[in-house]
């Protein structure tokens, strides 16, 4: 990593793995800030009667083991809190040291959302075609505005950058490679996309980032290699690895099978700040570290 190169932030993904409880919830910042060493704590923000159908808002869940009420509807309200615990989640990562984030899946999501001017938020991929959402945050936040891009095409993914562009907010954006599955086979994760949309949006856009929903770690250390490789070709910047977080994988819900627990996010925090260090050319023929070696070892001909 060179010194004009800017470190990857690394997203804590708490979304609902708080199972609804504000003490479980600022446990979870604690521990992504001050065991795990991450960059952002991220949550999720549903304004369910306007996001579900009615139909889909009174069906029950598709899995009741998971589920929180007896209704889709009632499980997600379960899971969701308001906005004046969102600005205690934020002064919570205030007091830890580390960046508060959430995700808005609707209108008044967003309205709500962006009125507590948080540094970043995001679009999921499951929203990323809801333009009025976009134009309203495109007008009224002045923070950067992330979007993941799984289950969507090519044209739906340029025509989103051209949105934002056309705004004159694509230096504000940054895109995600993101394949939508919990979790996702290492087949299906598609590490390549990175390639593909920094070299066709890494100079439109502030950033690419990687949302992954695999299991372990290696995915994320191979996409940050990826991601320098294709700055290294001035083909834009990789900017974040985001990932799922959990206290523990077992607990009920849907995302927790799909989330690093402590230990996992810490490991990732720490192999994708060293390997960073590493993804450099050499500074001199010989390093300083060498040459003590050459001294004492090299042999030459006399």
């Amino acid at each position: 990593m060179t010194q004009e190169t800017r470190p990857v932030q690394i997203i804590a993904e708490i979304g609902c793995n708080h199972k609804g409880d504000m003490d479980i919830a600022k446990e979870l910042i604690r521990v992504a800030a001050t065991v795990c060493n991450a960059d952002v704590a991220k949550f999720q923000k549903r304004h369910n009667r306007e996001l579900l159908s009615p139909e889909a808002y009174d069906t029950p869940h598709p899995v009741p083991a998971n589920a929180y009420g007896d209704t889709y509807g009632a499980h997600r309200e379960f899971l969701e809190f308001d906005t004046d615990q969102h600005q205690e989640l934020i002064e919570t990562c205030k007091a830890h040291g580390i960046a508060y984030s959430t995700s808005v899946w609707d209108l008044t999501s967003a309205r709500e959302m962006a009125a507590l001017n948080p540094p970043m938020l995001k679009i999921p991929s499951a929203t990323n075609l809801h333009y009025e959402m976009q134009n309203f945050l495109c007008e009224n936040f002045a923070g950067e505005i992330h979007v993941s891009t799984g289950m969507s095409t090519g044209k739906e993914i340029a025509d989103l950058v051209q949105f934002y562009a056309e705004r004159g907010r694509a230096g504000d954006l940054v895109v995600y490679s993101c394949t939508s599955g919990y979790p996702v086979a290492f087949e299906d994760i598609c590490l390549f996309e990175i390639c593909n949309l920094m070299e066709k949006f890494g100079s439109t856009v502030k950033g690419v980032g990687f949302s992954g929903h695999h299991l372990g770690i290696a995915a994320d250390v191979a996409a940050l290699a990826l991601g320098r490789r294709m700055e290294a070709q001035g083909k834009g910047r990789f900017t974040h690895i985001e990932r799922h977080f959990t206290l523990d994988r077992t607990w009920k819900g849907t995302d927790h099978a799909a989330s690093l627990e402590p230990d996992g996010l810490r490991r990732l925090c720490r192999d994708v700040r060293n390997v960073d260090q590493a993804l450099a050319y050499k500074r001199a023929e010989i390093l300083p570290v060498e040459q003590v070696q050459r001294d004492k070892l090299k042999w030459t001909a006399s």
